[in-house]
């Protein structure tokens, strides 16, 4: 199967193309989609004759080329409805009435330059199915965001990440306006269901199943939260889609020198203890390393309950019931197999290195520490 993508070189034809790779390569598999494709990549640095080929060969056609931000007017209805033209007319000389794809936009509905040469060009395709019987597919996008989007160019959210990420100021004209948005991978999901003729088609136009309205004041807040994560060492609450796909987003945009962050650690002469990552309704995750012969804990809770992991070296984990006597419960662990522990609440408990190297524990609790409420009592095991 050969597919042709026009706009190979965009932010959506990227995305795609990465994707088609991988099922080529076997590295991700689609229902009734086959490994066997060859995919024909065409954009504005592309030997134009090699156009002509690939319109012969194309089984399949994702058009995703078009102009978004010329220096003249004009060119909107040269690269939009001017290319689109000449793509229809090089497969009616081959007598190629495989499927094709155009990505046009919401903007189509909209009486500005743009939105007139995105209509042009749907309407082309509209035509061209009728005189050749081609099945076409329009979809009008609304915003895109996702990985390998051009800042500073035609996307808000791509612009904020970037100069949030990167420490450059932003503008918010207007804080309530509301934006329709659908993330790259649910796009290029359904451009790939398309492929197999299972699009999302709605009337006369084709649709990404999953879209998102929020407003923009909405989504610079969270992106200035991602950014300042780093240091509250929050995670965002990723049980919203939205905010999971914004979040992928924004890392993609971090300064290649700034991937790593220090962490503070509280140090001393036993070892230290390390914060890593906390969240409102999931507690919070630990790094505590002990030196030989050290003994740390000897406290008991409430309600807090907590989990070890030792991950390096060898130690013993002690419990005992508070409430009445009981004997010391014992558990050796060892970093040569990893298990978990739990802590109990009522159990007074501490954790010991024995080995004669340090021991490194991950150390999980339920909610974040509260200095006013710490739920900690002090009693030896």
């Amino acid at each position: 199967m050969k597919i042709l993508i026009t706009g190979s070189n965009g932010f959506i034809g990227k995305n795609l193309s990465a994707e088609l790779y991988n099922i080529k390569e076997g590295k991700v598999k689609y229902k009734d989609l086959p490994s066997a494709i060859s995919i024909l990549k065409f954009d504005r640095n592309t030997d134009p004759e090699l156009l002509d080929v690939y319109c012969k060969e194309a089984d399949f056609v994702f058009h995703l080329a078009g102009v978004n931000r010329p220096k003249e007017q004009s060119e909107f209805m040269e690269g939009n409805y001017g290319f689109t033209s000449k793509l229809l007319s090089l497969l009616k000389k081959y007598h190629n009435t495989c499927p094709i794809m155009i990505s046009s936009s919401i903007q189509a509905e909209l009486e500005n330059p743009y939105g007139k040469s995105k209509k042009a060009g749907e309407e082309l395709l509209i035509n061209y199915s009728k005189e050749t019987g081609a099945k076409v597919l329009i979809y009008r996008f609304p915003n895109v965001f996702g990985k390998w989007c051009k800042p500073n160019y035609n996307s808000a959210v791509a612009t904020f990440c970037h100069n949030i990420a990167h420490g450059f100021p932003i503008q918010v004209n207007d804080p309530n306006v509301v934006m329709s948005l659908v993330y790259i991978d649910d796009v290029v999901k359904e451009l790939i269901s398309a492929l197999i003729g299972e699009e999302n088609q709605h009337g006369d136009y084709s649709k990404v199943a999953v879209a998102h309205t929020i407003k923009l004041g909405k989504i610079v807040a969270l992106i200035e939260s991602f950014k300042e994560s780093r240091s509250t060492l929050q995670v965002p609450n990723l049980s919203e889609a939205f905010t999971k796909k914004l979040y992928s987003t924004y890392l993609s945009y971090l300064p290649e020198d700034q991937f790593s962050y220090p962490l503070k650690m509280n140090v001393d002469d036993r070892g230290s203890f390390t914060e890593f990552l906390k969240s409102p309704d999931r507690g919070q995750i630990s790094v505590n390393i002990s030196k030989p012969g050290i003994t740390k804990g000897n406290h008991w809770h409430h309600t807090k309950n907590e989990k070890f992991l030792v991950v390096s070296g060898k130690g013993a984990i002690r419990f005992r019931r508070v409430d009445e006597p009981s004997e010391v419960i014992e558990y050796i662990v060892s970093g040569d197999k990893l298990e978990v522990l739990d802590i109990p609440v009522g159990y007074t408990h501490n954790i010991e290195n024995l080995g004669d190297t340090d021991m490194v524990t991950v150390m999980w609790v339920n909610e974040i520490f509260d200095m006013k409420r710490p739920d900690t009592y002090f009693e030896e095991v």
